[in-house]
């Protein structure tokens, strides 16, 4: 180091380490590599997990202050939150969707596809009611959501589920993505139209890609 740039700190911390206990120096030394251990927990807590899916639909996406969990029967996986008394705040996860035979343009089809999708979410939840449904887009890719309110573990949620497949005419295999958001988890979301259009679902939602 040139002489400008005055002493180093290991320079400037050398006469204070020579003066210090044998004790004192002992537990620095014992406690080093468990602070450059806890330096690298904290460095891959901060970084964003991903996850990729092969098979007929292969698919990815990145996530941030989510955690896997057991994903339910027939999903592909599932990631949430959880509030400090173990309420759930939000929920991300992702289904196959499977078209029957259809002719024209899938965006002709996902609305007829929603149609019984809707339906059978009826029949499935006593808590859920419809808000709306219409076109929308991932990443480019034209897609149709269904948005709703229903109650998990005994509190209300906001639904927004999502309808997409690969952009190739005749495509019958896609995804259902279905997301949950406590409407006490961001004063930013207050409505099911407004679930990951912010906060930790954005980012899974915006970084999902087939392939």
């Amino acid at each position: 180091m040139r002489s400008e740039y005055g002493p180093t700190l290991g320079r400037l911390l050398a006469p204070r380490w020579r003066a210090a206990s044998r004790l004192t120096r002992g537990t620095v030394i014992a406690l080093g590599p468990a602070l450059a251990a806890a330096a690298v927990a904290l460095a891959l807590t901060l970084q964003s997990a991903s996850f990729s899916h092969s098979g007929s639909v292969p698919f990815s996406f990145s996530y941030k202050d989510l955690y896997r969990v057991p994903a339910d029967p027939g999903a592909y996986v599932k990631i949430q939150s959880r509030g400090s008394g173990g309420a759930l705040r939000y929920s991300y996860e992702v289904y196959p969707l499977r078209l029957g035979p259809y002719s024209g343009a899938l965006s002709g089809e996902l609305p007829r596809y929603a149609t019984g999708y809707i339906r059978a979410l009826g029949a499935r939840d006593h808590g859920f009611l419809l808000r709306g449904e219409g076109k929308t887009k991932v990443n480019t890719i034209p897609a149709y959501q269904v948005l709703y309110t229903t109650d998990v573990e005994g509190r209300e949620m906001l639904g927004r589920d999502v309808l997409l497949a690969p952009e190739r005419t005749g495509v019958r295999e896609g995804v259902e993505i279905v997301m949950l958001t406590s409407p006490t988890a961001s004063s930013r979301i207050k409505a099911p139209s407004e679930v990951a259009s912010t906060g930790v679902l954005l980012r899974p939602l915006k970084t999902f890609t087939f392939g």
